[in-house]
């Protein structure tokens, strides 16, 4: 570790890898007044970067670049305590780069990876730093390209002395939000950011928590993006919708309480031509969907911590099989299945006209987005439990507003509900939330309905019905499995006429035998 007699240079944060999203996010703190020291393992591309953005490129800001070859001058032209953080690949790569970094770096000094990491790397990473006497901050960072040059959503976890000293760059350049409404404030340009509003990042909490709420923001992604895949499919298959067709009900949508950036974008695709061929672009565009693993990660975390996510979970399955996309083309010529008027004809049973059945589909995708966050936030407060950590959903919900790929309209109906109870034990009981649903029941359900008899996969819709019909029981046929474990491998049950955590067992093979406690 370096001896500590140099107080740094003249930058105020350095960055390490000078990808699209480092250099924009160096941008963008650029933008806001900072002088931003970077570095990049192929030192051509930091020169490239700094020399398209000389001095004076930021306007009154008076923000800049500095730009080193070798890592030990990159860390010496920073300011201390350095604050320095590192956008590279996750695992291996963030791993390398920090292994370089400590050598070189003096007590006190912080480490913020913005990459999406796994949180549990996260943890292992502070616990190993802080034995060193540096500091660490894992932070999401959601928002694209896009999001990291004009505002992104920031989460960061950690050490919370360094998240305060942080804070002022984090803030500054995170994405805004109306103070009143909580809708995005939009205009920021090169070298003429957003000023004013609410900032979209908050302190999460400790060790790898911001990690794992960015996670958990990708899982909703994941089952986001599915939904609006479905919805369109039902539009195109069931409705004979146009994709321009499709592309001004997204736009109406968009306009209404289904308002969010992917409901935008997707309007904007089903507008677009093919450049090549003159046809709509999404009908050239081959159905095989790729994933980087953190719809994955979300789904494997449910499981481990017993947390029903059956929707986001059926969003990343519903990527895996696209991705046999040889084996679905030879089913279908041999798996039966509805017809085109058959699919058609179910649609006329439940909706009658076309409007009524577009109506109902949106009204079936607003209700299944709800159970999404759901799952979502309940995964949260799982793991908040497992790794005691203090997590503020309304404050999480309200920096998913603004910068980050799920903001959306009825994040601050999800903002509001947590800040007026924070103890809520599912958004699907929340007073408003319930009361939606209420009003939208049948047409999801009809929605679903159509869908089975016309045989279009929905898995998202479904799924989600299936969970809020489950959340709703008070009896599941739990109880029969529960009786059915106990047959063949005498894993024991509850009864309902004893109190909870008092388990019993039939000594099944010689019927007749009195009940045994165990």
């Amino acid at each position: 570790m370096a001896s500590g007699a140099n107080e740094g240079g003249q930058a105020d944060i350095g960055l390490v890898g000078l990808a699209v999203m480092g250099q924009n996010l160096v941008l963008n703190m650029a933008d806001h007044g900072f002088t931003v020291a970077v570095y990049n393992r192929t030192t051509a591309k930091m020169e490239e970067f700094v020399g398209a953005n000389p001095p004076g490129s930021f306007g009154d800001a008076g923000g800049g670049l500095v730009g080193s070859a070798e890592l030990k001058d990159f860390v010496a032209s920073i300011k201390r305590p350095r604050k320095i953080v590192i956008l590279v690949k996750a695992g291996g790569p963030t791993d390398a780069v920090i292994d370089g970094l400590v050598p070189l770096l003096d007590k006190g000094d912080i480490i913020i990876d913005g990459g999406n990491a796994h949180w549990e790397d996260t943890i292992r990473r502070e616990k190993a730093l802080t034995a060193k006497g540096l500091r660490f901050i894992g932070s999401g960072v959601s928002g694209g390209e896009e999001g990291a040059r004009f505002g992104p959503s920031l989460m960061p976890g950690g050490d919370e002395e360094a998240w305060k000293e942080l804070e002022p760059i984090w803030t500054a350049i995170a994405a805004k939000v109306d103070a009143e409404t909580g809708k995005p404030i939009e205009g920021a340009a090169p070298g003429k950011p957003v000023t004013g509003g609410v900032a979209c990042t908050t302190y999460i909490g400790k060790d790898g928590s911001g990690h794992f709420v960015k996670m958990v923001h990708n899982g909703i992604e994941y089952g986001d993006m599915q939904m609006i895949c479905e919805a369109f499919h039902l539009l195109r298959g069931m409705g004979g919708l146009t994709p321009k067709e499709c592309a001004e009900v997204f736009a109406e949508w968009n306009r209404g309480e289904l308002d969010s950036f992917l409901v935008e974008i997707t309007a904007d695709i089903l507008a677009f031509d093919d450049p090549r061929t003159g046809q709509p672009f999404v009908d050239v565009v081959l159905d095989a969907a790729g994933q980087k693993g953190t719809g994955k990660w979300t789904s494997t975390a449910a499981l481990d911590f017993g947390v029903p996510a059956p929707t986001i979970a059926e969003a990343v399955f519903a990527r895996c099989i696209s991705a046999i996309k040889d084996e679905r083309v030879a089913a279908s010529d041999i798996l039966a299945g509805p017809g085109h008027d058959e699919a058609a004809a179910a649609r006329e049973k439940f909706f009658g006209s076309r409007d009524e059945f577009v109506n109902a589909v949106g009204q079936a995708l607003y209700c299944a987005k709800v159970c999404s966050y759901a799952q979502g936030f309940q995964l949260m407060d799982a793991a908040a439990k497992e790794y005691g950590w203090t997590l503020d959903f309304g404050a999480i919900a309200s920096i998913f507003r603004g910068g980050c790929i799920i903001r959306a309209g009825f994040l601050q109906k999800i903002t509001e509900a947590f800040n007026t109870n924070p103890e809520l034990a599912n958004l699907l009981v929340d007073p408003y939330f319930r009361d939606r649903l209420a009003t939208a029941m049948q047409s999801w359900r009809s929605v679903v309905g159509a869908a089975s008899l016309g045989g279009v996969p929905i898995p998202a819709f479904s799924s989600a019905l299936s969970y809020y019909d489950s959340y709703r029981h008070a009896v599941l046929p739990a109880k029969l499995l529960q009786a059915q474990r106990d047959y063949f491998g005498a894993h024991t049950y509850e009864r309902v006429d004893e109190p909870r955590g008092k388990f019993f067992h039939i000594d099944w093979p010689v019927q007749g035998r009195p009940e045994m406690e165990v």
